[in-house]
């Protein structure tokens, strides 16, 4: 998938929390010299499996193939998401959309977005009693749908000022595409 995005020129990536946990972990590529072994610190270490734990040997054993056949395609795939952006504020339909991969932890509306940490939009959980802007619409994933009751399992959840599209494809629910310009949704047969 990072491969594919790397070559689409029409696709922005909002850097997720997965992401994230790749880049804190991205040591594990570097060449194996005494310097690198002696700055192996339990840090890297508990980074390392955190990741792991999190999913992420997946990805790591498939950048350690892709490493030993183009380690330059690694080192682009690392330098793309260095460079994806923590969110996204668009126009679409006549309506001003700020896209995140977990909401805003800490929200203030008063607080510039430049102001918040990084792990303020990639590990919210926002509740359905959270506000975001009056005048943007907040759009995330991160939270699958399903964590806010069953009777929210496989659909979008729209409040007054977010929507979080994750329906919990990764527990077995159709994954569902949401068109910006006219908030259509289009779920998988």
């Amino acid at each position: 998938m990072l491969c594919w995005l790397l070559e689409q020129p029409n696709i922005q990536l909002i850097l997720g929390n997965h992401e994230a946990m790749l880049l804190s972990c991205e040591f594990v590529f570097d060449e194996i010299t005494d310097e690198s072994i002696g700055a192996f610190s339990n840090d890297k270490i508990e980074l390392l499996q955190n990741y792991q734990l999190n999913g992420g040997d997946i990805t790591l054993n498939a950048l350690h193939k892709l490493n030993q056949v183009s380690p330059e395609t690694v080192s682009d795939i690392l330098d793309y998401l260095h460079d994806a952006p923590l969110y996204e504020a668009i126009t679409a339909g006549g309506n001003d959309f700020l896209l995140v991969h977990a909401g805003i932890d800490n929200f203030d509306k008063s607080k510039k977005l430049s102001h918040y940490a990084a792990d303020d939009f990639l590990w919210a959980w926002p509740e359905l009693s959270n506000e975001y802007f009056d005048d943007v619409i907040t759009v995330f994933g991160h939270t699958p749908t399903l964590s806010y009751g069953k009777e929210y399992t496989g659909k979008i959840i729209r409040t007054k000022t977010w929507i979080d599209i994750d329906v919990g494809t990764a527990y077995g629910q159709k994954p569902v595409l949401l068109r910006l310009d006219d908030l259509k949704e289009f779920y998988a047969d």
